[in-house]
């Protein structure tokens, strides 16, 4: 008799494989709408099963994954990983959007001055004071 058990829920499962760092985490981003089973909006306690397909929005990158195993408990990372495959489209999205990322400009470099002083607010005050407005 086999102790893996055929379906999870989808809150546990997401939790077991380490994509969420709690359970009611990935309740809540499930309840948002970020995560599709088989194409379809899914509710936390869907039952996952090994073979399925999720789609999972993790902040601005999508992640298509497939059910490869199946657990309630969290265990150690290398446990978790094994419990779903990555598609070769996501990985190669996922990796072109980490790119962009460190190729973009700093945005910080783009400011030239900071922050008013004190002096430059009260100059901005006396230019609003005396605006050229007719009454």
């Amino acid at each position: 008799m086999s102790n893996a058990p055929e379906t999870v829920r989808l809150d546990k499962w997401l939790w077991a494989a380490r994509f969420f760092k709690t359970r009611s985490l990935a309740t809540e981003e499930i309840s948002r709408g970020r995560v599709q089973v088989n194409g379809q909006d899914a509710k936390p306690s869907r039952d996952v099963r090994v073979g399925d397909r999720i789609d999972l929005r993790h902040g601005t990158d999508l992640r298509n994954i497939v059910v490869r195993g199946l657990s309630a408990m969290r265990g150690p990372a290398p446990v978790a990983q094994a419990l779903y495959e990555e598609t070769p489209e996501s990985i190669t999205r996922r990796e072109d959007a980490a790119r962009r990322r460190r190729e973009a400009p700093e945005p910080s470099l783009s400011i030239d001055q900071g922050r008013p002083t004190k002096r430059d607010r009260r100059q901005l005050a006396d230019w609003n004071r005396w605006s050229a407005t007719k009454e």
